[in-house]
């Protein structure tokens, strides 16, 4: 098989086996990653009512990334705008999916950076 193709699918087992776990409601939505090669996107989602309730990624005109956008900084400006949106709303409690990727690089930099901006998770 080709290496690309068994990346993507054992990625999408791995989601798969967190979304059995994780749910997101009203009280305490669930804080979803997904990461491309050039961008990285969140967006925090109540699953019981099936709304995104607060999203930013890279290609946003807001979040002030300038250079590359595939890059730790980058998605560490993407968590802190996400956790700024999140405490405009009045969310202040989520459940992380990482989305099948390590919690490593560019996933664990938008985590960090979403905690340091108020969310609890």
């Amino acid at each position: 098989m080709d290496k690309q193709k068994l990346k993507s699918r054992r990625r999408a087992r791995r989601r798969i086996g967190i979304r059995k776990r994780i749910v997101g409601t009203a009280e305490c939505p669930r804080l979803s990653v997904y990461r491309s090669l050039n961008h990285i996107y969140a967006q925090i989602i109540d699953d019981l009512n099936g709304r995104t309730l607060v999203a930013a990624s890279t290609r946003d005109k807001d979040i002030g990334v300038e250079g590359s956008t595939g890059n730790a900084a980058a998605a560490a400006a993407v968590g802190a705008k996400l956790a700024e949106k999140a405490k405009a709303a009045g969310i202040g409690r989520v459940k992380f999916d990482r989305g099948g990727f390590k919690y490593h690089g560019r996933v664990k930099a938008l985590a960090e950076a979403a905690r340091e901006g108020g969310l609890t998770f």
